[in-house]
């Protein structure tokens, strides 16, 4: 087919849904002379999801126009970025990376003889590229170096020197896999514009760059592997699908941050070049599309329920998931998946693994914080005990279809009407316990500073929180929490110990945040105080 095609149409199908392309001419330049060269890399950090079929739907696009395309499995990125990926997990990461992608790729018709696939350390390690790593060093500043990672790289208070190299390397990527255009998502572009400031000054070309935009997830914001509320994994059951589409952002005429439009815009439309809107004959019938904006503009106008979009999205979904599951059904290849990605409930190995884990010293097999399940609430009343003057029950919204009774003492610091509507945060697995002959389904979580008299504030979650989002250690993301606390085995109470409020009003577990995907979790005034 490609030979068939002009270097504009090839220009076209490169350049198709995306956001953004830095060196356009020098593009069909290249196409006016020979097939073009490209490189599209992921870091093997947390597993794969369907976002993953964005750049696979793009990189099908590159193989019908020609291009030549080469896949990096980045496992020294992976690393570098704040050891998102533990270095005895690396290999086994690279080879789950490996197999899921490829079993991506032949869901959706890209034949594998086309692709070229290559793992960085196979030459990041070598004499040469890492003596250009040290000329690159001493011509970016820290401030270049800090400002292009800081989309992709993760930002903590005190971030690592590894995290500074990674924009670099990635830059250097470009030259030693001798391609002519970078392809990523527009999440990127700082790296691409630093590696276009820097290589020509080692003596190396400026590359172009090709640019996806950033897909929504099912929550409206973007799409990512520690927020399990915000994706659909590769291997997820049919059950788990519907689901979570269930339960995703999509409000009726909302056509903004909707993951459901995007999947169908940059994944399904590529592929097949239309799409099938599944609806009872009542409602008009089965019909399908042959363009997106008629589906963006009949859902806009309220012409497509979300029920509808939620329940076609789920079949063709499925339809690119089965391939998959059916290929992880090996017990191969499912003893990989639990070898790369470890369950840190489970293995003293994941505890060392995550960055705030690590400081535990692996003092104790299992103890780990995301156990907890730690929510944000929105408290809905407040009213007294009736059978104790000093505790109030309050109703709390979590995200479930009843708010939760919980049962404190907390109205003694602070007032009744203070509490109410306020956004707080909670524990969620405890086992029930009655106070005073009432239920508290859950435990308020606090700081607290003890004296004369005892200061008590609770938590406060990032602006813009709502009920039942969930709250992790940073550095620990990964993990279920466990369904029930078993209060022989006291791991709350194990746990609390190492919570604290920092300086900065920070909550903090062994000197890590604790985090939503909004944001960190801070009190208003008692520094140093603790978690309880």
């Amino acid at each position: 087919m490609a030979e068939q095609l002009s270097p504009d149409e090839k220009m076209h199908l490169i350049t198709r849904n995306l956001q953004e392309v830095l060196g356009e001419e020098k593009l069909k330049q290249v196409l006016q002379e020979r097939e073009l060269k490209v490189y599209w890399g992921t870091a093997t950090t947390g597993k794969p999801h369907v976002a993953y079929f964005v750049p696979m739907s793009k990189i099908a696009d590159f193989l019908k126009a020609g291009c030549e395309v080469t896949i990096l499995f980045a496992d020294l990125h992976a690393f570098l970025d704040n050891m998102k990926a533990p270095w005895e997990l690396l290999e086994l990461r690279v080879q789950y990376y490996e197999q899921v992608i490829k079993a991506m790729l032949e869901s959706i018709g890209v034949p594998l003889d086309k692709l070229k696939f290559i793992k960085g350390t196979d030459y990041q390690l070598s004499r040469q590229y890492t003596l250009d790593v040290y000329r690159l060093s001493s011509m970016v500043t820290e401030h270049d170096a800090k400002k292009a990672g800081a989309e992709v790289v993760k930002q903590v208070d005190h971030p690592l020197l590894s995290g500074l190299l990674y924009p670099g390397l990635q830059a250097l990527d470009e030259e030693y896999l001798k391609v002519d255009a970078q392809f990523g998502g527009v999440d990127q572009r700082k790296i691409f514009t630093l590696a276009e400031k820097y290589l020509p000054t080692l003596g190396y070309a400026k590359r172009s760059h090709l640019m996806n935009p950033m897909v929504p997830g099912l929550t409206g914001t973007k799409m990512s592997s520690s927020e399990e509320d915000s994706k659909i994994d590769l291997l997820d059951k049919k059950e788990d699908v519907k689901k979570k589409l269930k339960k995703a952002f999509c409000e009726p005429g909302n056509i903004e941050n909707n993951g459901l439009l995007s999947f169908v815009k940059h994944v399904l439309f590529p592929l097949h070049g239309e799409f099938s809107i599944k609806r009872d004959p009542k409602w008009g019938g089965d019909k399908v599309y042959t363009a997106f904006e008629e589906v963006e503009k009949d859902f806009a106008e309220e012409l497509v329920h979300p029920g509808d979009l939620k329940a076609s999205v789920e079949v063709a979904l499925n339809k690119l998931l089965d391939p998959i599951r059916k290929k992880f059904e090996t017990p191969e290849l499912r003893k990989l998946s639990n070898t790369a990605y470890p369950d840190p409930s489970k293995t003293k190995a994941a505890v060392k693994g995550g960055k705030a884990a690590a400081a535990a010293g692996g003092e104790e097999e299992g103890l780990v914080p995301s156990r907890l399940d730690i929510r944000v609430g929105k408290i809905i009343s407040v009213e007294k005990h009736p059978d104790a003057d000093s505790l109030y029950l309050e109703k709390i919204d979590v995200g479930e279809a009843e708010p939760r009774t919980v049962v404190s003492g907390l109205v003694a610091f602070i007032s009744q009407e203070e509490l109410q509507d306020r956004m707080v945060l909670l524990l969620c697995n405890m086992k029930p316990q009655k106070m005073r002959g009432i239920e508290s389904q859950a435990m308020l979580l606090c700081a607290a500073i003890e004296g004369e008299p005892r200061r008590v504030e609770p938590l406060d979650p990032p602006e813009g929180s709502s009920p039942g989002d969930r709250v992790f250690v940073e550095g620990c993301e990964t993990g279920k929490p466990d369904d029930k606390l078993n209060p022989k085995k006291k791991v709350w109470e194990k746990l609390q110990v190492d919570l604290k409020v920092s300086g900065e009003c920070v909550a903090q577990w062994k000197d890590q945040h604790l985090m939503t995907k909004l944001g960190q979790v801070t009190c208003k005034t008692l520094k140093g105080g603790n978690i309880c």
